[in-house]
């Protein structure tokens, strides 16, 4: 849907009209056939028909494109009045700028911030309707640091409140202390897993060496004998060598 025609000041050209809404057009898109229509209206239009609402020429969506540029111009001038007028805001603005101060417009009506609240109120109004809310919040005045509704200040309790908190952090200590408890022993156990595969290793390697050690002992003995053996062939050689 467009703009209302009717919050516009002065003459509006008829170029400036959506063809199916005939408001002043919004987010514009222009057929091929050089009719203008608004996003929304002429995305509906082509939900049940397959041609221009004007001349009835063929169109598709992927056919349309958006507004000329002097077109664009000419409608981002217009001045309109600010939709908040009926509430007294007397603003009139080109239409390029006018959601720009209709955002920050202080006729606006808006939620109230509380929650629970369903008031809608002037912005300008808001800080004075936060004063009295029934739904607004505050630090309990006994000093039990407790945040209250005033709708909750005859149901407060400050000793039931700080009870309650008590509880609450002495579960979450005892989960958090259960925690810590868990971590340590998983991590124990990762370390006992490592110590007894590290002794494995090393009770692998002390057997090997045991292993080579044996078999350098029997090479030593073996060296030994054939020593021995050399020996005595030589003193058996210098023997017949002096019987010679």
């Amino acid at each position: 849907m467009g703009y209302d025609i009717e919050r516009f000041v002065g003459y509006v050209n008829e170029g400036l009209l959506c063809s199916i809404c005939r408001d002043v057009l919004e987010d514009p898109l222009q057929a091929p056939c050089e009719h203008a229509f608004c996003t929304a209206c002429i995305h509906g239009w082509l939900v049940h028909h397959s041609n221009c609402p004007e001349d009835r020429q063929m169109i598709d969506v992927s056919l349309l494109r958006p507004l000329y540029r002097y077109m664009k111009n000419d409608l981002n001038r217009l001045q309109l009045h600010c939709k908040n007028r009926e509430y007294g805001c007397e603003m009139v603005c080109s239409l390029e700028s006018i959601d720009r101060h209709e955002r920050e417009c202080e006729y606006s009506q808006i939620p109230c911030s509380n929650a629970g609240c369903t008031v809608q109120i002037e912005r300008r109004n808001l800080d004075g309707h936060l004063a009295v809310c029934e739904f607004r919040s505050r630090e309990c005045p006994n000093g039990c640091g407790y945040t209250i509704l005033s709708a909750e200040d005859t149901q407060h309790n400050c000793v039931a409140e700080l009870r309650t908190e008590l509880e609450l952090l002495r579960s979450e200590m005892i989960c958090r202390v259960e925690e810590a408890k868990h971590e340590m022993e998983s991590r124990l156990d990762s370390q006992r897993r490592h110590m007894v595969q590290k002794e494995s290793i090393l009770q692998n390697e002390i057997e090997e060496l045991k292993s080579q050690m044996s078999r350098m002992m029997s090479d030593v003995r073996s060296l030994m004998a054939a020593e021995r053996q050399h020996r005595q062939e030589l003193e058996q050689a210098e023997l017949e060598k002096r019987e010679l």
